[in-house]
């Protein structure tokens, strides 16, 4: 009998469960990498909605514009304009408050359909919800670039485009992260998603190259081009998710199957930990799966499959008030608020930063910005390792933040060079943010108290992201009216929002180090009321 060929071998030495969860995997990260595509643009196109306008008072140290260039043709001369000053209304003086005002609407949205979106996003199939969001988020995308094609120069127009899209746009996070839910376990949770998460950073990059395209030549494109993306992604979406493992008859939990897999220190930490509950307590499920290859723990016929519909107690949704309760929901929420202020600030005015203080077109200081998102996504890696490894998540995004903040102080005027501080600074203000979004929500939404209400990993992922998208919102907004007098004043203002979001994670670092892993409320105790 002839050998098998090696790419075949490759093929069947993984099980069919491995094959699912690969495909899952893959999925959901192209999924949600093409909502960030979507949202880049807008940062990309602000350097040409306002250009050879800005005069910049030199005491301050700020980039003067050239103002002999506007004896040039300018590249697109509009009957309503009479400047050559960009795309009216946002030719004016004011600009700045203008473009801040586009992103405050579409994220101050955001938060509160966020809130709305988890409940909601329960009590929906998972796969028609999201594609809906995605089809929709694809329309009002292009619909902002179409604006450009019908000279549409109403502010209205674009702030209630902006407003919808952030709406649909919160369909997304807590599909995604549910879904990922129902098919990974427990084990090794950080590091995989926190290279899952690394779809935030990639989906940056991509809408960073695609807005940049085209955005000297007709920047009605860099808004089209990304909304059918999100719109193909969407119908993707609707003929390939499979939203749990039952659907498919893959088991519910992520199994080890050999020995040599195992780490021994892990094995011995896990025994430890169930140890020291009651002995009449039913073991974690995920813990007894992880415990199969040495034989020395078997799995209730209750405790495999944990699923809404299968009976018990994870068949009712949880309440908001009750989701709040979980033990770091709230802290965590906190902090995501001021983590995703900065990270936020740097994705929609980053582009604009450079152009000001480094004299670059709108089209090379996109190409430049993607260095932050390179550093994301290393960041969100090496977050999720070194949680797992030490098994502390707040201690974890603690030192990233108390490490971010001196980098996030005029990075331009750092000792080392403008692309070795936007990498790592990408690296430390993307690393607890990918981290509290992913692998400590899932931690959050399964909690030991929630006797496998799978419906629960929803909600809490809604609440602890919407809150941070109230940040995510303030953070654009005050860059906006920070950045006329001076672009330090920026950057200390995000220096203060590191710090903040350091001290919400102080009762929570204190807990860790007193209580090994407690911090995301495995070991909690907690009764719902």
């Amino acid at each position: 009998m002839a050998q098998l060929p090696a790419g075949i071998r490759f093929i069947i030495s993984f099980s069919r469960d491995q094959w699912y969860r690969a495909f899952i995997f893959i999925l959901t990260f192209l999924l949600y990498a093409s909502f960030h595509l979507s949202r880049k643009p807008i940062s990309i196109v602000k350097g040409e909605l306002h250009k050879y306008c800005t005069a910049w008072d030199e005491a301050d140290g700020r980039f003067s514009s050239q103002s002999g260039k506007s004896g040039s043709i300018a590249p697109r001369q509009l009957p309503d304009n009479e400047t050559d000053c960009g795309w009216a209304p946002f030719d004016k003086n004011n600009y700045q408050q203008l473009l801040g005002a586009l992103d405050y609407s579409f994220l101050c949205a955001y938060a509160v359909g966020m809130y709305l979106s988890g409940i909601i996003g329960e009590r929906l199939p998972i796969r028609y919800y999201l594609t809906f969001g995605m089809l929709a988020s694809g329309a009002f995308t292009a619909l902002f670039g179409l604006g450009y094609f019908y000279n549409i120069h109403s502010f209205g127009f674009y702030v209630v485009t902006q407003v919808i899209n952030g709406l649909v746009q919160t369909t997304g996070w807590p599909s995604v992260v549910t879904c990922l839910g129902n098919w990974f376990g427990k084990g090794r949770r950080g590091l995989i998603m926190g290279v899952w998460n690394s779809h935030t950073s990639v989906g940056n990059i991509l809408g960073s190259l695609i807005a940049g395209y085209w955005v000297s030549t007709c920047w009605g494109l860099s808004f089209v081009v990304p909304g059918a993306i999100v719109a193909a992604m969407g119908i993707v979406c609707f003929l390939f998710l499979i939203e749990h493992p039952k659907d498919v008859r893959c088991s519910s939990t992520l199994l080890t199957h050999s020995k040599g897999s195992e780490n021994g220190t892990n094995r011995l930490r896990l025994q430890k930990q169930i140890l020291k509950t009651e002995k009449n307590r039913p073991l974690d499920p995920e813990m007894q799966c992880l415990l199969l290859s040495d034989g020395k723990g078997s799995i209730h016929p209750n405790h495999v499959v944990i699923l809404p519909g299968d009976g018990g107690s994870g068949t009712a949704a949880i309440s908001f008030t009750g989701a709040l309760k979980i033990p770091g929901v709230i802290e965590f929420s906190l902090c995501l608020l001021f983590a995703k202020l900065v990270s936020y600030t740097f994705l929609f005015w980053l582009p604009l930063y450079i152009t000001n203080v480094d004299h670059l077109d709108a089209k090379k200081a996109g190409e430049l910005s993607t260095l932050f998102d390179v550093g994301g996504i290393f960041g969100g890696i090496l977050a999720g390792v070194i949680s797992d490894r030490l098994e502390k998540r707040a201690s974890t995004c603690g030192l990233m933040l108390l490490l971010a903040a001196p980098t996030d102080a005029l990075p331009f005027s750092a000792p080392l060079p403008p692309t070795a501080m936007l990498l790592l600074s990408g690296a430390l203000v993307s690393g607890p943010y990918a981290l509290i979004t992913t692998a400590v929500s899932a931690d959050l939404g399964t909690h030991k108290s929630l006797k496998g209400n799978a419906h629960a990993l929803s909600t809490v992922t809604a609440i602890i992201d919407g809150t941070g998208s109230v940040g995510a919102a303030l953070g654009p907004l005050l860059a906006g009216l920070l950045s006329p007098s001076g672009w330090s004043n920026v950057f200390y203002m995000l220096m203060f929002a590191d710090a903040c979001a350091l001290l919400f994670l102080i009762r929570l670092i204190h807990k860790e180090l007193s209580c090994p892993g407690s911090a995301t409320g495995d070991q909690v105790p907690f009764k719902e009321q």
